[in-house]
C-alpha cells in the first residue's frame, strides 16, 4: 500500500516546516506534532501510514514513543522512520530494535528520504 499521509514529530519548528515543504511538494499529506504527547494526540484522531520521528525531545524521546507505537496492536502497522541528529551506529540499531524500519540523519537530504518512504510503500 502506498505511502500518503505522514505524521512529522519533532520539537523544533523549523524542522516540522523544511520537513513538512519536502513532504508536501511530493505529494504527501502531512501532520505534525511538536512532542510524545500531541504525536499521541494525531493517532487517535487520524491513522497515518508513516511517522517521521525525531529522537531528541522534551518528555517522552523518540526512541520510547517508537517503541510504545510500534507495540500498540492499534497503530504497529504504521512504519516509523527516525529522523534525528544523532548519528552514531549505537543510535541506529537502538532505533530498529524499538520498532523503527529505517534511519535519517539531520540535515535531512530530502531525495534520500523520499526514496527511503517510497522503498518501504
Amino acid at each position: 500500500m502506498p505511502i500518503q499521509k505522514i505524521l512529522v514529530v519533532d520539537d523544533s519548528k523549523t524542522e516540522l516546516y523544511v520537513l513538512s515543504q519536502a513532504l508536501t511538494k511530493h505529494g504527501y499529506e502531512v501532520r505534525t506534532a511538536e512532542n510524545g504527547e500531541e504525536a499521541m494526540r494525531r493517532l487517535g484522531e487520524s491513522k497515518p501510514d508513516l511517522i517521521l520521528m525525531d529522537v531528541v525531545m522534551p518528555g517522552q524521546n523518540g526512541f520510547q514513543l517508537t517503541r510504545s507505537i510500534t507495540r500498540d496492536a492499534r497503530f504497529a502497522d504504521i512504519a516509523v522512520i527516525m529522523c534525528t541528529s544523532k548519528n552514531q551506529e549505537t543510535d541506529k540499531v537502538w532505533a530498529m530494535r524499538q520498532g523503527a524500519r529505517d534511519y535519517v540523519v539531520k540535515p535531512v537530504d530530502a531525495d534520500e528520504l523520499i526514496a527511503k518512504i517510497q522503498a518501504l510503500g
